[in-house]
């Protein structure tokens, strides 16, 4: 079991801040420009997000393993959201068996130390307390089924397989109604540089289109 920190010193909240403008699909696109590729595939809104909003900062990690153990301790998990960084995203894999580790109170705990969303590879419960709360919480799927005797948490600020794609600690997540893209820590300010260029063709295509040009005129730019 490691309950592991990070240093979050080094993450670049200016491109944090850039990114979060953007919509996942504008992220993705200038991702693939620069030979990235960071969508966590099946992973869907579940809790509370405002029409147009995308969340975006950096990673937090937590990782299941499968565990026979009645009524576990969830030590790790609660390690995670009590030393948060405000402005993290939760990442947690829970994989690896049947049950959701994630839901009412993972996700009040999560959101009252300051994160903008959690995101699980696996499946989480208690949806209609979680939106209650307006918290943008993803999942893999839905079940009522819990984690006591199928697994706990046992890896806290490690790196994450998700479906191919790493997720380490301080990576950024950005995630909105379309999906969760991860980009590499590294990469972030050439990602947000791109996705500024990005977005701003796009407006200027916009607004051409919204003055009755057409569209086979403007786009590509």
């Amino acid at each position: 079991m490691t309950t592991a920190t990070f240093d979050y010193s080094g993450v670049d909240w200016d491109a944090v801040r850039r990114l979060s403008r953007w919509y996942t699909g504008d992220i993705h696109d200038v991702m693939s420009d620069l030979g990235l590729y960071g969508h966590l595939k099946g992973i869907s809104l579940y809790g509370r997000l405002a029409p147009g909003r995308t969340v975006c900062g950096p990673a937090a990690t937590v990782r299941y393993q499968p565990s026979s153990r009645k009524g576990q301790p969830q030590d790790v998990y609660h390690g995670v959201i009590d030393n948060l960084v405000k402005g993290s995203v939760i990442m947690v894999d829970s994989s690896c068996a049947e049950g959701s580790g994630t839901g009412e109170l993972m996700s009040t705990g999560a959101k009252t130390a300051g994160a903008v969303a959690t995101v699980v590879h696996g499946t989480v419960r208690d949806l209609a307390e979680v939106q209650k709360l307006d918290y943008p919480l993803f999942g893999a799927g839905v079940s009522p089924v819990g984690v006591s005797g199928n697994m706990e948490p046992r890896e806290a600020q490690v790196t994450l397989d998700i479906g191919g794609v790493k997720v380490s600690p301080g990576d950024i997540i950005i995630a909105d109604v379309n999906g969760v893209v991860v980009v590499p820590a590294a990469s972030a300010r050439a990602v947000a540089d791109a996705a500024d260029a990005h977005g701003a063709a796009e407006q200027q295509a916009r607004d051409r289109i919204l003055k009755g040009e057409k569209l086979r005129d403007i786009w590509p730019v």
